[in-house]
């Protein structure tokens, strides 16, 4: 959202300070509901970045003078990209990242022209030799392999003038190994690429693009190549090629402990399975993970099956692996790792440790691993993904930092007047829903259980909460018994249909009421300008499916709620619907609306009165409050027949409407209320790669 747009020949836009636009150097955006300087509305400006919070659009001397609000768009412009035919790439190669060498002699630009010409002497040696690929580790194989690759250079028409001759042999070495978590990249990669491809939006890569890992290579390796030469009826033959056989029996043997077997816990368990770590005589691989599997996990943890869901993720994951590699030592734990958790997680058990992986998705955890690590001085691979994004961190005792040496920035919380007063962005109404979910559906009925079971206890526990917190819980439970208790499921309808003209439309005039479009704030200014975005109040239809889809699946929800039938005939609710009258709205005086964080909570003599007769009803009516069937719902983002993403959707899009804020489907109202974090197999897969490069090294 826009803050201020100058008048000037370099018209500088800003936005908000707690809200970055995230734009680049050429990128193109479009404008609305700005006020004042109306010319820019629905034009395109190219632009050019000043900080994170402003950038230029060019000339806007000319237009008129900026008032309050509007909304900054990026436009995705189409690119077209050139390429070179294979045959002139192999004469003069284009890599993607030659813009980051400093110069011909750039030691990455010598080793990605060796590795170019690698691959043509590759082609011409196994033409030469009946397609047989150079013997691992053979003398005489390699010397051919490097004449042959320094006479393609000299044939070229501009012959490139140095060359790395070790990664020449080394390339020869090795080229008939294989390592599990390069063909994870190489899988990642090409996947990406036809996503890409079939796509049309995002950006491919530009040319050659080689990648290596020759880091993780044994130092001295000339000097000791009789130890690379495998044994021939060896499962782990392609790997032992390239790391040796000293690094093969300490992978092996190698004791892990991995916390967590979701996305990345599933990518490590496979690549550990084919890799032979933990498989030795002396080997153990240690998982625990105490979540179960969900539907939406199945798309991108691929150990898990349809007919897995609700099973625990460590078992099945383990079992999957062991069908992999029969010989991998797993022991598989269902615990959460914390101090609950010490005498399980002990000395004895961290002492036996080589290194410990997590695949953690929370920091607490994430945390208290490190902590430990440090304690027992144990290494630790920390690693996470996030959409295209990801991060490995590798912590070495007395070499390296800690995990906990550095934090990222805390998540930004929604301010609660914006939730319930001013919201300006979808995100905004989705986690109100979500909110208003908890609070119809969730909530009363915990409170609900916590009275029945033991009044005396559950109001002694209600003293010691403030004023307000008192306050509303009493009303919650004085509706969800008396007042809303529902014994049918028109009354269910009814309640729903209420329910929608509370929220949508006597609320929102209750708001007008008392800020009106005109008022004007103590510095003159319009109380309603940006970004506070001034609403409306909504008339029921039913015949708009969004109005109606909240009488839906609110009716049903309270339904089950009551322990009643459900009505999944939507003929026969809107029916129902159609009967309901409701009351028509009156605003009320001296209703007190917090609009900033600091304002403190005005109560009144009158909400202590409250609070005592509904304490005092609920004491009274305790017996027959005792036979009242209620049943609570947990919020279940996956369960498409349970009405609760139907509710939070129409709910929110709802919300929207009364403030003119672009609605949403329900997948996106999904990812959003169901808190779930982007995750995307070939990142998950590329980024272990470097976890277990690290394990390697």
């Amino acid at each position: 959202m826009i803050s201020y747009i100058t008048n000037d020949k370099e018209g500088i836009v800003t936005t908000f300070e707690d809200q970055r636009h995230d734009l680049e150097d050429g990128d193109y955006v479009t404008f609305k509901e700005v006020k004042g300087m109306n010319e820019i509305n629905g034009k395109e400006f190219k632009i050019s970045v000043l900080t994170p919070f402003s950038f230029i659009i060019g000339d806007t001397s000319t237009f008129g003078e900026y008032k309050n609000g509007g909304i900054v768009i990026e436009v995705k412009k189409e690119k077209i990209i050139d390429f070179k035919s294979m045959e002139m790439c192999l004469e003069e190669p284009k890599f993607f990242d030659e813009d980051n060498y400093w110069g011909d002699a750039d030691p990455k630009k010598i080793d990605n022209i060796s590795i170019h010409l690698a691959f043509q002497a590759l082609d011409e040696f196994r033409q030469e030799n009946s397609e047989e690929l150079p013997k691992p580790w053979d003398l005489n194989d390699s010397k051919r392999f490097v004449e042959i690759a320094l006479l393609i250079n000299s044939q070229k028409k501009n012959p490139f003038s140095k060359l790395n001759e070790n990664l020449l042999k080394i390339f020869s070495f090795t080229c008939s190994g294989n390592l599990c978590p390069i063909q994870s990249v190489i899988g990642g990669l090409a996947a990406q690429e036809i996503i890409k491809a079939c796509s049309g939006k995002f950006h491919p890569i530009n040319q050659l693009f080689y990648f290596d890992c020759k880091e993780i290579l044994p130092e001295n390796t000339f000097e000791r190549i009789e130890e690379f030469k495998p044994d021939l009826n060896s499962r782990y033959l392609s790997q032992t090629i390239v790391l040796g056989k000293q690094i093969q029996n300490r992978l092996e043997n190698f004791k892990c402990f991995l916390v967590g077997s979701g996305a990345l816990g599933c990518e490590y368990l496979k690549n550990f399975a084919m890799m032979g770590l933990g498989s030795g005589p002396n080997g153990l691989i240690t998982v625990t993970d105490m979540d179960t599997i969900e539907k939406s996990n199945l798309n991108r943890q691929f150990l898990f099956r349809s007919w897995d869901v609700q099973k625990s993720k460590a078992e099945v994951a383990s079992n999957a692996v062991k069908e992999m590699n029969p010989n991998l030592n797993i022991r598989t734990n269902l615990n959460r790792v914390g101090p609950e958790t010490e005498h399980i997680y002990n000395d004895e058990f961290f002492d036996s440790l080589d290194v410990v992986c997590n695949a953690l998705d929370n920091v607490k955890t994430r945390l208290y691993i490190d902590s430990k690590c440090i304690e027992y001085r144990k290494p630790l691979i920390e690693s996470g993904t996030l959409g295209t994004e990801g991060n490995v961190q590798v912590c070495l005792p007395n070499l390296t930092e800690a995990y906990s040496s550095s934090q990222d920035p805390p998540e930004k919380n929604i301010p609660i007047c914006t939730l319930k007063i001013f919201p300006n962005a979808i995100e905004h109404t989705i986690q109100w829903a979500r909110d208003l979910f908890e609070g119809l559906f969730s909530n009363p009925v915990v409170s609900a259980f916590n009275f029945l079971q033991n009044p005396d206890l559950y109001f002694r526990n209600l003293s010691k909460l403030g004023i307000q917190q008192r306050l509303e819980e009493l009303q919650q439970l004085e509706k969800i018994f008396i007042s809303e208790k529902c014994s049918s499921f028109e009354e269910c309808v009814v309640w729903a249909r209420e329910s929608f003209q509370e929220n949508f439309h006597n609320n929102i005039k209750q708001l007008l009421f008392n800020f009106p479009p005109e008022l004007k704030t103590s510095n003159g200014l319009p109380f309603w300008s940006s970004p506070k975005r001034l609403p409306h109040p909504l008339y029921f239809d039913a015949n708009n499916s969004t109005h109606f889809d909240y009488i839906f699946s609110a009716a049903n929800l309270k339904a089950f709620l009551h322990d009643l039938k459900q009505e999944r005939n939507r003929e026969k609710i809107f029916s129902y619907v159609q009967d309901v009258q409701v009351v028509s709205f009156k605003p009320k005086l001296g209703v007190k609306i917090k609009i900033n964080e600091n304002d403190e909570e005005e109560f009144t003599d009158e909400d202590e009165i409250e609070i005592d007769n509904l304490i005092r009803k609920l004491q009274n009516e305790y017996l027959s409050l005792k036979k009242s069937k209620l049943v609570k719902i947990d919020f279940e983002k996956d369960d498409d027949s349970n009405f609760h993403m139907d509710f939070i959707t129409s709910c929110s899009n709802l919300r929207a409407e009364n403030y003119d804020i672009t609605p949403t489907d329900k997948h996106n109202t999904k990812l959003i209320a169901g808190k779930i974090i982007p995750a995307i197999a070939t990142t998950t897969s590329l980024f272990l790669y470097f976890s277990l490069r690290s394990q390697c090294q």
